[in-house]
């Protein structure tokens, strides 16, 4: 509507404007770049945590999900405080990888830990070394996983404003943030934001795009866990890149922190509102995430089952939101909220709603990828049993998609709580909470007094944090789960044997 609502002439001069197409470019190249990046270390972080012989790499795994409770508009001001010649595209492209990397990281290192070795022994029986057997079967086992988490890289790229904001990187949203507050003709930051929802829809087509040919494991063989990579020589490599992650992501930010917090001890922190604001950050985003799961519930098990036409367009639709500013999609909301919903206004229903649009692809991705896990034999049995399809998806499936559930609703928590722009413009009146807290003194660049607040957030963080380093661990025993059922049917006779595998995945 606010786009059109000056006719079709303006559109079409906006929309063919020479700026807008060097700030199509400028953010398409940071995207690409940003996304490339991710799957890669992502990617290899996964290889090492899950199939490598590093000690203590189950805590590296766990160190590697932190960066995802530190706001981006947190690490851009980091970078160009301390090393403020990173300024510009190098600096962009440098934060939005470290904020953004753990999103192909955990689906990678989930898919990697529920893969059966199988595969790659017996390409090793057909002259293959052990790394060949790698990239040429496991590659292509973990391959959608990667693809679902770069395409949340890519479109978090392209809604994030804070950091590129920070790092002086003109893109798509740092354009409509301009517009919105420098006008009172909303028409041009409309029509960037229908840009964006278009190269959602897009990059949603191409990811699917992309993890055609995936074969999933259709033999009867028994699962197990693969054995761990003996690294050699090639230790010290690894261990020297795992290092620099955990240096350049985790403990720079938490030093700067720590100053920060010294600097605060000066100016006499008011830490019951900082407790009050971390309580409000914690019911809102507990809320959010919950309501959000729910609702991809049905989408994501929709989409991991059904090949329809309406399946698809359902699970792209989810992401369209995903792309947009949260200011666009506050501003929405708003319009929303005076028009249709005005007893809803400023109230908590209002901003949970917001939340949905925007995270709802959160949940839906790692709910499709669970769905998507559990071997469609579990609910053939359970059919030639009798039991109907509803009662089969809540006694079989969903206990088995549980923790992909759970990693879903933890990854909405996590950006809840970061969530800055439309938290700002939604949120009740007498409500405070650790972003916008933060965000009104690093506004002011009362940097002292905004530490406690940033040390806050990373506190109610670390919860969703953990949750998610272990969804490893839960995903590497659906493998063993399968095969004490099937192990325990083997050991009945043959008439018994479908019974069996039924009650025993129920249970």
């Amino acid at each position: 509507m606010r786009a059109f609502e000056r006719g079709p002439d303006v559109f079409w001069s906006v929309l063919t404007r020479q700026r807008t197409a060097e700030l199509f470019w400028r953010s398409f190249w940071l995207a690409l770049v940003v996304t490339v990046a991710c799957i890669i270390l992502g990617s290899v972080l996964a290889w090492i945590t899950v199939r490598s012989d590093l000690p203590g790499r189950r805590w590296l795994g766990i160190a590697f999900t932190v960066p995802l409770a530190i706001p981006s508009y947190v690490l851009g001001f980091i970078w160009i405080a301390e090393f403020p010649q990173f300024a510009g595209f190098t600096g962009a492209v440098l934060v939005l990888t470290i904020a953004s990397y753990p999103y192909v990281f955990l689906p990678v290192a989930a898919a990697l830990a529920a893969a059966d070795p199988a595969g790659e022994e017996v390409a090793q029986t057909l002259g293959k070394t052990r790394l060949g057997a790698v990239l040429s079967v496991t590659v292509r086992q973990v391959w959608p996983a990667a693809t679902a988490g770069g395409l949340l890289v890519a479109l978090y790229t392209l809604s994030d404003f804070g950091a590129v904001a920070l790092m002086r990187y003109e893109a798509f949203t740092v354009a409509i943030y301009t517009s919105y507050r420098g006008s009172f003709d909303r028409t041009p930051a409309a029509i960037l934001g229908l840009i964006l929802a278009l190269a959602a829809i897009l990059l949603t087509i191409a990811e699917r795009r992309a993890r055609r040919g995936y074969a999933a494991r259709i033999g009867s063989g028994t699962p197990r866990r693969a054995q761990p990579f003996t690294l050699g020589k090639a230790r010290g490599a690894v261990f020297a890149l795992s290092a620099a992650v955990i240096t350049i992501g985790v403990l720079l930010p938490f030093a700067a922190l720590g100053r920060w917090i010294y600097r605060a001890q000066q100016v006499s922190p008011q830490w019951d509102m900082v407790i009050s604001a971390a309580w409000s950050t914690t019911r809102i985003a507990g809320v959010a995430a919950l309501i959000t799961t729910l609702v991809a519930l049905p989408v994501g098990a929709y989409a991991a089952r059904s090949r329809s036409v309406a399946a698809r367009t359902a699970e792209s639709v989810s992401y369209v939101g995903f792309a947009l500013p949260g200011i666009t999609v506050g501003l929405a909301i708003v319009f929303l909220g005076i028009r249709v919903l005005p007893q809803w206004y400023q109230q908590v229903p209002m901003l949970v709603l917001a939340y949905i649009v925007l995270f709802l692809p959160l949940a839906v991705g790692a709910i499709r990828s669970a769905v998507a896990a559990v071997p469609e034999s579990l609910e053939d049995v359970s059919a030639t049993l009798g039991e109907r399809r509803w009662r089969t998806n809540l006694r079989v499936v969903l206990p088995l998609a549980l923790p992909g559930a759970a990693a879903g609703g933890a990854l909405v928590f996590l950006a809840v709580a970061k969530e800055l722009p439309a938290t700002l413009m939604l949120r009740p009146t007498s409500v405070d909470t650790l972003a916008t807290r933060l965000w009104s003194h690093t506004d002011a660049l009362a940097y002292g007094a905004a530490a406690p607040y940033a040390a806050a957030l990373i506190l109610v963080a670390a919860l969703p944090a953990l949750l998610l380093g272990n969804v490893m661990g839960w995903k590497s025993a659906a493998p063993q789960l399968q095969t004490e059922i099937e192990a325990q049917a083997s050991n009945r006779p043959p008439a018994q044997r479908g019974t069996a595998v039924t009650e025993d995945v129920h249970q």
